[in-house]
């Protein structure tokens, strides 16, 4: 398989292109370096700097003509997507929809999408599944529902073939330590939980205490990255097979609550990591919990390097040698 990988060079990115090249696929990478980082491209992949605002840069990436496209070039922070809606219509919209003409143009059929579990919002029931309401509760989740519909539309209008693949909560490192670049200004709880621990930050702030949980802070589905990376060559692999369009979640079925996180992440590294509550973020649903069920149906895909303490511990190989 030749794939082009947008965003390739990021934290989610750089572990997908690893698995693809562990597996001898052929690989290049998009990066804007924006949050991707140098030490993140891999000697044995092709890089190409473009933005995908650029949409001749685009052009002439795809002109080298790939078996498919995977997409993980949005902006990710529900919190900022609250505060800075622009930031997120230009480039997590407007960027995909140069992505997809330009994909079109180049004569590219099929295109795996890093979608969100933030397209369903608060939970009517959990674990959600994939026929779960959509109701997404921040302009995060929004933009990413939107670029589902607009999948949805090129590929019955240009035969455009898609999986999204709704991630729940990203966290850990490979466990070779292969991925070496820690990300910039993270706004998930692992990342910030390990800058606290390895002294990159004072403390953590813990966003709301009075969630009807029974410790009173969010319950999230936490996946680690190489799961995700397994489940995006099983989607590559199932839409080139099949010729169909898939929408499926990447979770664990399990949840864990932050001040849980918290608490496990201090036994693990061994260090205080202290901790403030503050209020609520708008668009922080109490609980989001995964059901994966479709992704082991139809890819035979499921999580197996997700436990909290793997998550923790991967995590903090790499940060206490920053």
């Amino acid at each position: 398989m030749n794939v082009l990988i947008i965003g390739g060079a990021g934290y989610i990115g750089s572990h997908v292109a690893r698995h693809f090249l562990d597996n001898n696929h052929k690989v290049t990478v998009f990066d804007n370096l924006s949050t991707g980082q140098k030490i993140n491209i891999f000697s044995d992949e092709k890089f190409i700097l473009g933005d995908i605002l650029n949409t001749r840069q685009l052009d002439d990436a795809m002109k080298e003509g790939f078996d498919l496209i995977i997409h993980l070039a949005a902006f990710k922070a529900a919190g900022e997507s609250m505060i800075n809606p622009e930031k997120y219509s230009v480039n997590n919209i407007t960027g995909t929809i140069n992505i997809l003409n330009s994909a079109v143009k180049a004569g590219i059929g099929a295109i795996v999408f890093s979608s969100s579990a933030a397209v369903y919002g608060e939970p009517q029931y959990v674990p959600a599944d994939e026929g779960h309401p959509l109701n997404p509760e921040n302009y995060y989740g929004f933009t990413k529902l939107e670029i589902e519909r607009f999948l949805g539309w090129y590929s019955k209008l240009k035969g455009l073939k898609f999986a999204a693949l709704r991630y729940f909560n990203a966290a850990g490192y490979d466990a070779k330590g292969r991925i070496k670049g820690l990300e910039k200004n993270p706004a998930n709880l692992l990342p910030i939980i390990m800058e606290v621990a390895c002294g990159k930050r004072e403390k953590l702030s813990i966003f709301g205490n009075d969630y009807p949980t029974a410790d009173g802070t969010c319950i999230r589905d936490y996946i680690h990255v190489t799961d995700l990376a397994t489940g995006h060559l099983a989607a590559a692999e199932y839409i080139l097979r099949t010729g169909k369009n898939i929408t499926v979640n990447l979770g664990t079925g399990n949840g864990i609550s932050v001040r849980e996180m918290t608490e496990l992440a201090r036994k693990v590294t061994g260090q205080a990591i202290p901790a403030v509550y503050t209020d609520r973020r708008p668009g922080d649903p109490a609980v989001l919990v995964a059901k994966s069920d479709l992704a082991y149906q139809l890819l035979g895909w499921k999580a197996v390097n997700s436990s909290a303490e793997n998550l923790i511990s991967t995590s903090w190989n790499l940060y206490r040698k920053d």
